[in-house]
């Protein structure tokens, strides 16, 4: 194995998993790592081969597409079956025997066997976080450090297919704006049947109003935590410790890590296309969620009730305004925005903290840094959650949007009933749709 840079021994040598193989015809020049986790996406796999072959191939010598082919010890026979072929594709495609359209395309692609006998995970680690975290610790070791120019990890799933841009656009995006850390923009497919349209429809009006919330209230939060649109660079993979382990959320909790050090930029100009299945494979997100809506077990058209992205905003002018107040006086100015987010800051335990904050710090500099890291993108989550359960309960989910673009000065969409036609609710989204892609 190549000489690895300093950093790059000690982030494997603390934070590593197992010392699982990486297969890949190893040329050089690798600056950039497309991780790829997948159980029991065979056919998906294929889909997704095939739409990145297609794209432009400015950066096809220098790019390595790798999968983490992963089942758990007492994952069903048919999973292991499916995981078998995924395994036998991509050595194929590396011994320059299968896919030929993915071949002659000149991507690399590359494994990492979390599948067969004697590499499967545990029943207690299996997961996504761990199958994602093991590509992203092997795209450490994968990497040419032979010339120092920036080394990309970019995150995609087995069952997405991309833009025919995205490589280019993601390389060129992340490395001219000299991101650390970065999101892709995305869109599920909302043009299938009316049944599934509805539910992906409503689950990403979910997403996206969550975030223009965030962005109204000026939060430093304010981007989508979706696995398959990150992308960091390796020193700020190190930095932060690396990817965690959890069997759902990790794109959450990772890029919360990644941007209490960082800003969090938004890659635009290309697009990834998440599956909108149903799906077993996460304990929540998109499948489980498009699960829920065809059990019609919730009431999905609800969202959280504006004035909650009121309140947030309110204590975000005050929190980060230049003045440094003590515990009390944040907590006696916050009581005067809303009782209940008093309430929130005080369980939160937010005076004794704060005021520890305050002796600790060197300077205004750090007490800066400080806020941003107390106030983080889960404690962002908890309050809104904490103004729902305890004031302001959800809403309809078309009142909830008509009053939020009223905010921004988007026009409302006409509606003559409180669920309107699917027709009427993509219009809704593609609103959404249009102006997080335009918001800064």
């Amino acid at each position: 194995m190549q000489n690895l840079p300093d950093n790059v021994k000690s982030y494997l040598k603390k934070h590593s998993t197992k010392n699982y193989k990486l297969e890949f015809e190893n040329k050089g020049g690798i600056d950039n790592v497309i991780v790829i986790p997948a159980i029991a996406e065979y056919e998906n796999i294929q889909s997704l081969l095939s739409s990145l072959s297609k794209n432009d191939a400015a950066f096809f010598y220098s790019t390595l597409v790798l999968f983490v082919i992963n089942n758990s010890h007492s994952s069903e026979s048919s999973v292991k079956e499916d995981n078998r072929k995924s395994v036998d594709l991509l050595r194929s495609i590396i011994n320059s025997n299968g896919n030929k359209e993915f071949k002659r395309s000149g991507l690399q692609s590359g494994l990492i066997d979390v599948a067969t006998d004697g590499n499967e995970l545990t029943d207690k680690e299996s997961g996504v976080g761990i199958a994602r975290k093991i590509g992203m610790d092997m795209a450490l070791a994968a990497f040419d450090y032979e010339y120092d120019t920036k080394k990309l990890i970019i995150c995609l799933d087995a069952d997405c297919t991309v833009s025919s841009n995205y490589i280019t656009n993601v390389i060129n995006d992340f490395n001219k704006n000299n991101y650390s850390a970065a999101i892709v923009n995305f869109e599920h497919n909302i043009y299938g049947s009316e049944e599934n349209t509805a539910a992906i429809i409503c689950y990403e009006i979910f997403l996206r109003y969550y975030v223009a919330g965030l962005s109204y209230a000026n939060s430093a939060y304010s981007f989508h935590t979706v696995g398959s649109t990150i992308v960091c660079d390796r020193n700020s993979y190190i930095k932060i410790g690396g990817m965690n382990k959890g069997k759902a959320a990790e794109d959450f909790y990772f890029l919360e890590k990644l941007a209490k050090h960082y800003r969090v930029g938004k890659i635009k100009t290309t697009k990834v296309f998440p599956s909108p299945r149903r799906s077993w494979r996460v304990p929540f997100g998109t499948g489980q969620r498009i699960n829920r809506f065809y059990s019609k077990s919730h009431d999905e058209y609800l969202l959280y009730d504006p004035e909650s992205f009121n309140i947030l905003k309110e204590w975000l002018e005050l929190f980060h305004s230049e003045k440094i107040l003590s515990g009390e006086d944040y907590l006696q100015k916050a009581n005067k925005i809303s009782p209940e987010l008093c309430n929130f800051m005080s369980e939160q335990n937010f005076k004794n903290d704060w005021n520890k904050i305050l002796s600790n710090s060197k300077d205004e500099r750090q007490v800066k840094i400080q806020k941003q890291r107390w106030f983080d993108g889960f404690r962002t989550l908890k309050l809104i959650h904490h103004l729902r359960d305890a004031a302001f309960p959800l809403i309809n989910m078309f009142d909830a949007l008509d009053i939020l673009f009223k905010h921004f000065n988007l026009t409302v969409v006409e509606r003559d009933r409180d669920i309107p036609y699917v027709s009427i609710q993509k219009q809704y989204l593609l609103t959404l749709r249009n102006f997080l892609n335009n918001d800064n």
